[in-house]
């Protein structure tokens, strides 16, 4: 605004657009760097995937459920919200998988599925005797050709053999990308043993190589908070509250233009505009929102961003009396490979995994059902009374559950998941490239660079730096003075 003059220089106006933990984290990092802030969201709140809500009286997550503790960036960020006192840790980590049949413990010493120790594999019973004594052929075979990047089953198919992926890999992966081993980037989804095996003719040499190199006294891999993870934006929400910055839910951008001045937002529906003005523009969006603003501006970012696909799913959350299962469910869970899977791909039984969650109801336990698959749409369109019959049907299958749940809550979580597919790190460096070319402007979430908590946060203040970065060129370089009201 221009009137009276006054000593107070005009701070830098940020927009964020989206408002899961990516936005809410660049939100505040773009604020405590002294910027004015305001934060869009088009939905009715705040949070993305992270939300909790009661079930059978107590605090369960309907989202993510739990951050690596191995990755700072969580845990910091807890801290720094006063939350330290609130983590909690799996009381087990032993998961099991359904296979041929029956459940199986999840062999030690491999490396997202791919063994390290075959004597582990064998007592595992996963495979079966033919897809056994095809691993160790990976000890001999020569070097498998492979370019700047190959589907995660193409290249351990080619090198473990198939039944590694379709009954350890693909089930690992599908936890966590709800997605399929014949369309992930092996370097992108496993870095770490990707690295390792460039030097090595062995996939196995190479799992050997990761699991030596990991510190013997890591700590938990896995953490939450006792209320349920969503209850870290709660508190993000409030923080962003108490800096002044300006959360708006149920506000769309429609559309992202550049002025002279920085960035022009059109806001809100067709029928009642609303015009934003902003300095610099952080979207943490998913990919196909962002696309759409960026299609005038940096089509080249665009094109690319359309090639990023998502997966849709469903979580059906089920409470149980303790006396509905003929023994206790053992083990934080288990996974269901896409070759025996009636739909549900992955079970966690929660009062075992989080044994602070029966401090409120002794007795009852909470388990928690995935369900689909990259491309498995269809299977989501069930009504939510099937999907709940599908989740019961599983878990008489596997547990021998004998009553009906005392409570039972589905969530679908559509479009959730975005899709390292081949050649998604060339994808994300040529978005990278073209939006380095536009000032005050940046890129953050789950679609760039790792989907888990720790990686989006780390993304939201390397994307709120670039744009505070760029503004404090800009101030540098103009030479009329300081802007003032």
């Amino acid at each position: 605004m221009v009137g009276h003059m006054t000593d107070a220089p005009i701070r830098a106006h940020v927009a964020v657009i989206g408002g899961g933990i990516a936005g809410l984290t660049a939100a505040l990092q773009a604020a405590k760097s002294g910027a004015r802030v305001t934060l869009l969201e088009g939905s009715a709140d705040v949070g993305g995937k992270l939300r909790v809500s009661e079930i059978a009286g107590l605090p369960v997550d309907e989202g993510a459920e739990a951050m690596l503790a191995r990755r700072p960036e969580g845990l910091e960020l807890v801290r720094e919200l006063g939350l330290a006192d609130a983590v909690a840790y799996p009381g087990t980590t032993s998961a099991a998988i359904w296979s041929r049949g029956a459940l199986h413990d999840m062999p030690s010493g491999h490396i997202m599925g791919v063994p390290a120790d075959l004597v582990a594999l064998a007592r595992s019973r996963v495979l079966s005797a033919a897809g056994l004594a095809r691993v160790p052929l990976d000890l001999v075979r020569p070097v498998t050709p492979r370019g700047e990047d190959v589907s995660v089953a193409g290249l351990i198919g080619a090198r473990v053999g198939e039944e590694v992926v379709d009954r350890l890999v693909e089930p690992l992966l599908g936890g966590v990308y709800a997605g399929r081993a014949e369309d992930l980037s092996f370097e992108a989804t496993m870095p770490g043993l990707a690295d390792a095996s460039r030097a090595r003719r062995s996939l196995i040499t190479a799992a050997r190589a990761v699991r030596d190199a990991a510190p013997a006294n890591a700590g938990p891999v896995f953490s939450t908070l006792t209320a349920g993870l969503g209850t870290l934006a709660q508190a993000l929400a409030a923080r962003l509250v108490e800096l002044d910055v300006t959360v708006r839910t149920e506000a769309m951008v429609r559309e992202l233009r550049r002025t002279p001045e920085g960035w022009r937002l059109t806001v809100g529906p067709t029928r009642e505009p609303e015009v934003l003005d902003a300095d610099a523009v952080i979207i943490a969006a998913p990919a196909r929102a962002a696309r759409r603003l960026l299609q005038e501006e940096v089509p080249v970012a665009s094109a690319e961003l359309g090639g990023i696909e998502y997966a849709s799913m469903a979580i059906v959350t089920l409470a149980y009396s303790g006396t509905a299962f003929p023994e206790p469910p053992r083990g934080s869970g288990y996974l269901v490979p896409a070759v025996e899977s009636s739909g549900v791909k992955a079970v966690t039984f929660s009062t075992t995994k989080w044994p602070h969650l029966i401090d409120g109801a002794p007795g009852m336990v909470v388990i928690r059902c995935s369900i689909g698959r990259y491309g498995e749409e269809q299977l989501l369109q069930r009504s939510d009374d099937e999907l709940k019959a599908m989740a019961m049907t599983e878990l008489a299958r596997t547990t021998g559950v004998i009553e009906l749940p005392v409570d039972v809550r589905v969530t679908r979580w559509g479009g959730a998941l975005p899709q390292y597919s081949v050649g998604h790190l060339d994808r994300i460096a040529r978005i990278r490239a073209a939006v380095a070319g536009v000032p005050g402007l940046a890129l953050c979430g789950a679609a760039y660079d790792g989907i888990g908590i720790p990686a989006c946060i780390a993304s939201a203040r390397a994307a709120a730096a670039r744009v505070q970065d760029g503004l404090t060129r800009r101030g540098q370089s103009e030479t009329t003075g300081e802007r003032r009201l």
